[in-house]
C-alpha cells in the first residue's frame, strides 16, 4: 500500500486525525510504519515486547490466549478503524502482551513506535479520547465473554453466536470453537442436534439457517 493511500485511508478510518494539521500527519507518517502481512502472520506473541502501536486498514486480527493444552479462546478481533488494547496498555505500561494476535486475513496496518504514540497521547486531545475510548469498549466486551463463559450454557452461545453472522455461515467447526472458547468436537455435536431439530442446514464449511425464529429460542433459554 502507498504512502498516499495509506493516509486516505488512515483519516477515514481514524477520525481522531482529520484535525491534525496536513505538515504533523505527513510528519507522523514519516516516522510510522506501513505494511501489509499475509494471513496466519503472528503479529505478537505472549510475552513479547511491545514494539509498536498498530492501527488496522485492511484486514483483521484475532487475538487469542493459549491454555497449557494447546486450546485458545478468542478474546476480541481489532477490524479497520480499532485497535489493539493490549498494544496500548502494553506501550502505556511498559509490559509485556499477554496474549497472542495473529492476522485474520490479508493485513495492512500503520504501526506507530512508542515515542510518537505518547507524543500523540500528550499534545492531540483527539487521539487521547480515541485512546481511552478504547480501552472502555474493550473492557466492556471482555466482560461480556467473562461473563457468557461463566453462566451461558454453550447451545444459547452458540445459537446467538450463529444468529448475528447472517443466513449462510462461511466458516468451520474450530472456528466457531475458537470463537466460543469451546473444542470442535461439541460445538459439531451441537450443530448436528441443531440440523436434527431444522434450526440449521450443514455442509463443507458453511451453515444455513433453516429455522431463526426457533434458534432464537435456544439463544433465548425458551
Amino acid at each position: 500500500m502507498d504512502s498516499a493511500t495509506a493516509k486516505a485511508k488512515l483519516i477515514s478510518l481514524y477520525p481522531a486525525f482529520e484535525s491534525m494539521p496536513e505538515a504533523a500527519l505527513n510528519e507522523l507518517l514519516d516516522q510510522a510504519i506501513v505494511k501489509t502481512v499475509p494471513k496466519g502472520t503472528v503479529m505478537f506473541d505472549e510475552m513479547s515486547p511491545c514494539g509498536s502501536f498498530p492501527m488496522v486498514l485492511e484486514g483483521s486480527v484475532k487475538v487469542v490466549k493459549t491454555a497449557p493444552n494447546g486450546r485458545e479462546l478468542q478474546l476480541y478481533r481489532v477490524l479497520p478503524g480499532e485497535s489493539c488494547i493490549l498494544s496500548t496498555g502494553c506501550i502505556m505500561g511498559n509490559a509485556p502482551y499477554s496474549a497472542t494476535g495473529i492476522a485474520d486475513s490479508e493485513l495492512s496496518i500503520i504501526a506507530l513506535p512508542p515515542h510518537v504514540f505518547h507524543r500523540l497521547l500528550s499534545q492531540h486531545a483527539p487521539f487521547r479520547n480515541y485512546v481511552f475510548g478504547l480501552f472502555t469498549e474493550r473492557i466492556t466486551e471482555l466482560m461480556q465473554l467473562v461473563e457468557a463463559i461463566a453462566f451461558h450454557k454453550l447451545d444459547k452461545r452458540l445459537a446467538a453466536l450463529l444468529l448475528g453472522k447472517g443466513k449462510v455461515i462461511h466458516a468451520t467447526h474450530q472456528q466457531l470453537a475458537d470463537e466460543l472458547g469451546s473444542v470442535r468436537e461439541i460445538v459439531s455435536r451441537l450443530l448436528k442436534t441443531f440440523a436434527e431439530r431444522g434450526l440449521v442446514s450443514l455442509g463443507r464449511e458453511e451453515i444455513e439457517l433453516i429455522n431463526p425464529i426457533g434458534l432464537r429460542q435456544v439463544a433465548e433459554g425458551l
